[in-house]
């Protein structure tokens, strides 16, 4: 049996890390097929519109999508905006996918430990942060300014639904990892927190083998700092989520290597996701072979875990990264002393060597 993937490698260091990406989910299997299509600021300069028809209707007859990053200085003035590339693609395509969950996991790599702003062993975090999307003060309406503009208005609205089609994502991801789930909210003020905590208390119930606690906003972003360890999988709504997942990044002290999940609705009895790295562009490197691909290589392995239910290849791939960078192979953005400076090619290679030889 094959999975289609499809390729949208977008802009600047996107088409260099993204092809590494491919590399290496080919060295774990050749069960994966995969179709190349344009977005983003490339495919304003030849369409006329960052996500063309052909490129939404690849992304819709696919299992997954791996993506790379949008945009770039020379789109920042298009006009209207909703043709600039991180709207009218990014944000465009989450919308007509149905991307509600966004995923973030923060590990930290044991080789980079040192560059954690938290001491030692203390640094090391292993969390998935699973935020919902669409929802929340981010969306809800009314959102005004009144009284001749002294009083600005946001309404922060969810519903039942919404919060338990995030919350049966953290439950499946859960399944993936140690089956622990805290679930984040602020309860103990707001309604809509009320709301969160019943639903995803009325699901623990039905869902015995995941552990679910519970914990105010304010007191996870104090835990994750002094203990992450605690943590394995976060649930949590739009606003809080957006805080928090930037919160774990930084204590692995690296967060231009950091994969991502957009994710919707299951599609033949499998979730679907967009996976992407989180970091932008960069346009002043392109080209150059300075990019550093392992954020997208392990966007790639999020895709294998949690889309394919691959764990077994995705273990590789991550166990490959540690291994490589271990060995003391480095791009130019985390090169350190007494370490090998590579090419993104030359990095790409050396992890899916280390993936056959697995």
């Amino acid at each position: 049996m094959s999975f289609k993937v499809a390729v949208l490698p977008g802009d600047g260091i996107g088409p260099e890390v993204i092809a590494e990406a491919v590399k290496v989910v080919r060295a774990t299997s050749d069960k994966y097929e995969f179709e190349e299509a344009i977005i983003g600021g490339i495919a304003y300069d030849q369409t006329g519109h960052p996500l063309p028809p052909a490129t939404l209707q690849l992304c819709r007859d696919s299992d997954a999508v791996l993506m790379g990053a949008v945009g770039g200085p020379q789109w920042e003035n298009v006009q209207p905006a909703s043709h600039r590339p991180e709207i009218g693609a990014l944000l465009a395509l989450r919308s007509e996918l149905t991307l509600y969950a966004n995923v973030r996991p923060a590990k930290t790599l044991k080789s980079l430990l040192n560059a954690s702003p938290l001491k030692g062993d203390h640094g090391m975090i292993d969390v998935v942060v699973v935020r919902e999307l669409t929802g929340g003060i981010y969306f809800g309406e009314p959102r005004e300014r009144r009284d001749n503009g002294n009083t600005a208005v946001d309404t922060c609205v969810y519903t039942k639904q919404e919060v338990k089609r995030i919350a049966e994502q953290a439950f499946a991801i859960a399944r993936t990892r140690r089956h622990e789930i805290v679930s984040v909210d602020k309860a103990n003020v707001l309604e809509t927190s009320r709301l969160w905590r019943e639903v995803v208390t009325e699901m623990a119930a039905s869902n015995p083998d995941v552990k679910v606690t519970h914990m105010l906003v304010d007191n996870c972003a104090m835990q994750l700092v002094r203990y992450p360890g605690q943590f394995d999988v976060i649930l949590t709504e739009n606003m809080f989520g957006d805080i928090l997942s930037d919160e774990a990044s930084m204590i692995t002290g690296s967060l231009g290597l950091l994969p991502s999940a957009s994710m919707g609705p299951s599609k033949n009895g499998r979730l679907f996701g967009l996976y992407e790295p989180v970091h932008g562009s960069a346009p002043d490197i392109a080209g150059q072979g300075r990019a550093n691909p392992i954020a997208a290589i392990l966007s790639a392995a999020m895709m294998l875990r949690y889309t394919f239910n691959d764990n077994e290849g995705a273990d590789r791939i991550e166990e490959s990264c540690e291994k490589v960078l271990e060995a003391g192979l480095r791009t130019a953005d985390i090169f350190e002393k007494d370490c090998q400076l590579v090419s993104t090619t030359k990095l790409g290679d050396a992890i899916a060597e280390a993936v056959k030889e697995g």
